[in-house]
């Protein structure tokens, strides 16, 4: 068992933690890497920086069945548009 990280694997660690996808040892291993390692804890200020903006933003999608009536409209303008150049 490993008791320190490499920055590749705390910022993997970082970014499954914002996810909430991290479990307790790994995020316990975090914070003992960021307390050591000012790069990592940069990554991480800005992680958590950009996840907070994203979901502020009130980003609004297409429902799915929005989409597959758009990806329908577009296949049959551009199977019209082969036809023409054909």
């Amino acid at each position: 068992m490993k008791f320190f990280f490499k920055c590749d694997e705390a910022t993997n660690v970082c970014d499954k933690s914002q996810y909430k996808e991290a479990g307790f040892f790994d995020k316990l291993m975090l914070h003992i890497h960021l307390l050591m390692c000012k790069i990592c804890r940069g990554y991480t200020k800005r992680n958590v920086k950009l996840t907070k903006t994203i979901n502020s933003a009130n980003i609004k999608t297409l429902r799915p069945e929005e989409k597959e009536i758009l990806k329908a409209r577009l296949r049959h303008e551009i199977d019209n548009e082969r036809r023409i150049q054909s």
